[in-house]
């Protein structure tokens, strides 16, 4: 592995005296990944994600998933595919091209950690004020906590190596350069309450753009230009088409933890009938005959509708298996380092399958009636919180916020504060400021 890969942007001490195995010239690349890995792990961005909402609002069951157990999913899962790819792939590609567990399980570990309070919801009311100022967009916000944020460095936040900041790049684009609110402003006389106008693009904030070339700065011109390629979309946000090989593989493991593991929750939950999985899934898995995940999902159907726990949680885990055995590297036939010019993918026919699993999910989870409301519900109380924030800076900011807000572009500092909020936190500041009957002298905010 290149020496460059394992390089921090803390050029300075910042008053911490180096340690032998934090050193940035070590050979000994694993320590570092394994150093990314930890200061995630004990980061409150990361404490943080066990009261943000994943799919279901927040609940007492063992089966509401937040994003802290989402995100230990997507590590489990996003290691397991690299020592698939390992052990399956030619041993040419094997020296620099397939991550270390500790590598992929720190990318993976981190990739949630810019989601804002109520999830998607909360996103929308974010940018409803950010989109003239930067943009905000959750996966821009988790590169944002990493190199500025975050509590391990004075200026670079948890200062990680440039390999993993790499792997969480998935949008290497500005916001300004795939912004399109025509939308928005086909409404713009209306004053419109929609907030899914706000709908941002997936990108890093424009405030970042430093970051973004630092993380590319070991590529060549041609590589760059490859790997911030951009689709357009006629009325929409366009949109970037390429991302790196470590990227691909935290993405494959977001997919399946959403596609497979957010489906056990509605089958534990009782959202969805085996009736209505027949019909709407193994109807068309039906069709892959020569497919081995197709037959696994077949083999369990049984199980996963039988009422145990156990026997739900054995389909769930055989699924999972099936989609990571399915993992192969395929050359994209463009860039000259290998980091860009292979991505991790399904096989043909699982990646099919898993996208009707996901669409299921969508239809029978994600729109159902209950979610949605919670949604509106999160949109609206996110977009309230930064209203009074914005109105009542000093009375509502904690003094050293407050002071970063004075100082610096004081919109993006109230952005990092409310998106940094539990959806606990939310509402009960919520609660405090616009409820009658809510509120205490003795609230702890």
């Amino acid at each position: 592995m290149e020496d460059h890969w394992i390089l921090r942007r803390r050029e300075d001490e910042e008053g911490h005296p180096r340690k032998t195995f934090n050193d940035p010239d070590s050979e000994n690349f694993e320590s570092q990944f394994l150093r990314d890995k930890a200061r995630i792990i004990h980061s409150s961005a990361f404490r943080r994600l066990q009261s943000k909402t994943q799919v279901f609002s927040l609940g007492d069951s063992d089966f509401y998933r937040t994003r802290l157990t989402h995100s230990l999913e997507v590590a489990q899962i996003g290691a397991s595919i690299a020592s698939h790819l390992r052990f399956s792939s030619p041993l040419d590609q094997l020296s620099t091209l397939i991550p270390s567990n500790s590598l992929i399980e720190a990318v993976c570990l981190a990739h949630d950690l810019g989601h804002p309070p109520y999830g998607h919801g909360g996103e929308y009311s974010l940018n409803k004020h950010m989109h003239q100022n930067g943009g905000f967009e959750g996966n821009g916000q988790t590169l944002r906590i990493v190199c500025r944020l975050g509590e391990f460095s004075d200026h670079h936040g948890l200062d990680l190596t440039r390999r993993t900041l790499l792997g969480l790049l998935k949008y290497p684009a500005t916001h300004s350069q795939v912004a399109n609110y025509e939308k928005l402003q086909a409404h713009s006389g209306e004053s419109p309450s929609k907030l899914s106008l706000y709908r941002p693009p997936k990108c890093i904030h424009d405030d970042d753009a430093d970051l973004l070339e630092w993380i590319l700065q070991p590529f060549s011109a041609s590589d760059q230009a490859i790997l911030s390629e951009i689709k357009t979309k006629p009325g929409g946000h366009a949109k970037t088409v390429r991302k790196s090989f470590d990227t691909s593989i935290m993405e494959l493991a977001d997919d399946i933890a959403y596609g497979v593991h957010d489906l056990e929750d509605a089958i534990a939950l009782g959202l969805v009938s085996q009736k209505i999985w027949d019909a709407e899934v193994m109807e068309q898995i039906q069709s892959f005959e020569d497919s081995y995940l197709a037959d696994v999902v077949t083999r369990y159907t049984e199980k996963l509708f039988s009422g145990s726990h156990k026997q739900l949680k054995h389909g769930i885990s055989n699924i999972v298996g099936g989609l990571i055995r399915d993992t192969e590297i395929r050359d994209l036939q463009s860039g000259e380092h290998e980091l860009i010019r292979y991505n991790a993918c399904l096989k043909a026919d699982s990646a099919t399958i898993l996208d009707i699993l996901k669409t299921f999910v969508l239809k029978h989870v994600i729109r159902q009636r209950q979610n949605q409301i919670l949604e509106i519900k999160g949109q609206m109380i996110v977009d309230k919180l930064f209203e009074a924030l914005l109105e009542n800076p000093e009375r509502l900011l904690k003094p050293d916020e407050y002071e970063l807000y004075k100082t610096s572009n004081s919109k993006r500092v109230l952005s990092d504060y409310v998106s940094g909020m539990t959806d606990l936190y939310a509402s009960r500041l919520y609660s405090s400021l616009f409820l009658p009957q809510s509120g205490s002298l003795f609230d702890q905010f």
